[in-house]
C-alpha cells in the first residue's frame, strides 16, 4: 500500500520562506521471497525513480533532487525502511551540489531502518560543496537482529575541476549507527568558517585532500570481512584505511583528485557487496551515467 501525505503533514512540512523542504520516504517489504515497494511518499524537490535492476540484484530506488542543487535554507528529509527479509539498493541518480549560502544552513536528515534478515545498500554519489556552502547532514542507521547494511558517503570540497577549493562555510556530516536500538558507533566531521582551509591543508587534517569518502558495513559478520576491507580499500592516488568497531566495519579514503576517490570507493563497494551480500561485484548503471 502506498503511503499518502495528509494535509496536516503537508502543512507541517511546508518549506520555510528561505528555502524548500524535500521529502522522500521509501519502504520495502518481502512477500513470498520477493521484495516489493510498500511505502512511497515524496515531496518536491525530492523524487524517487525505480529503474530496472540488473539480473540478480535487489530492487533499485533512485533518489533525484529535481532542483539541481541545494542552497542555504533548503532541507531534505529521507527515510528508507527495509522490512524483514527484504532487500533494496537505494542510489542517488547523480552528484549532489550544495551552493554558496548567504548565511542559512542546508540541512539533510537521512534515516535508514533495516529489519532482521534484511539487506540495504545506501549508495549516494558525491556531494560537491561550493565555496561558502553550509551543510548540516546527519545519517542515522538502525539495524535489527541479523540485518545487514552497506552504506556510504562522499564529499568534494569545492569545484575542483574549476580550481576552486572551500575557503569558508560549514561542513557538519554526522553518522549514528544503532544495533537493536543500542548505539554502537557515532562519528562526525565538523569544519566551520575560515578554519576550513587550515583543516583541509594541515598535515594532521586532510593534508591537501580535496575529496573524502566513507563506507560502512553493519552486520553480525563484520569482523569476517576486516581483512578483505583493508585490502580492498587500497588504491593508487588515495590514502585509505579500514577498521572494525564492534559490528561496524568502517573504510575511509582521502585524495586530491575526486575521480581517484570515487574509483577507490566504487571498487571497494563492489567487493564488499559480493563478499557480504552474495551479490555480483558491480555498481548500478546510474553510477556510470
Amino acid at each position: 500500500m502506498y503511503g499518502v501525505i495528509s494535509p496536516s503533514d503537508r502543512l507541517a512540512l511546508a518549506p520555510p520562506l528561505s528555502g524548500v523542504c524535500g521529502v522522500a520516504r521509501i519502504g520495502y517489504a518481502a512477500a513470498d521471497g520477493v521484495s516489493r515497494l510498500a511505502v512511497l511518499e515524496q515531496q518536491s524537490p525530492l523524487r524517487v525513480l525505480f529503474p530496472r535492476p540488473a539480473a540478480g540484484d535487489p530492487p533499485v530506488a533512485a533518489l533525484v533532487t529535481t532542483s539541481g542543487g541545494l542552497v542555504g535554507g533548503d532541507r531534505l528529509d529521507v527515510a528508507v525502511t527495509v522490512g524483514r527479509g527484504a532487500r533494496l539498493l537505494a542510489v542517488a541518480q547523480a552528484a549532489e551540489k550544495v551552493y554558496r549560502s548567504l548565511g542559512s544552513d542546508c540541512v539533510v536528515e537521512i534515516a535508514l531502518d533495516v529489519a532482521d534478515g534484511a539487506w540495504l545498500e545506501w549508495l549516494p554519489q558525491e556531494t560537491i560543496l561550493f565555496d561558502g556552502a553550509r551543510l548540516r547532514r546527519n545519517t542515522a542507521l538502525d539495524v535489527a537482529g541479523n540485518g545487514r547494511t552497506l552504506a556510504g558517503e562522499m564529499l568534494v570540497f569545492g569545484r575542483v575541476a574549476r580550481g576552486e577549493t572551500m575557503t569558508y562555510g560549514l561542513v557538519r556530516d554526522g553518522w549514528t549507527v544503532r544495533r537493536d536500538g543500542r548505539l554502537v558507533w557515532a562519528d562526525a566531521l565538523h569544519m566551520a568558517g575560515d578554519e576550513i582551509p587550515y583543516s583541509l591543508n594541515a598535515a594532521a587534517g586532510f593534508a591537501g585532500a580535496r575529496a573524502y569518502a566513507t563506507a560502512i558495513y553493519v552486520g553480525p559478520d563484520a569482523a569476517d570481512h576486516r581483512g578483505l576491507a583493508r585490502e580492498a580499500a587500497a588504491s593508487p592516488g588515495v590514502r585509505s584505511g579500514a577498521t572494525l568497531c564492534g559490528p561496524v566495519l568502517i573504510a575511509r579514503w582521502l585524495g586530491r583528485e575526486p575521480a581517484d576517490v570515487r574509483r577507490a570507493f566504487g571498487a571497494y563497494w563492489m567487493r564488499l557487496r559480493a563478499a557480504a551480500g552474495g551479490l555480483a561485484p558491480r555498481l548500478p548503471r546510474l553510477w556510470h551515467v
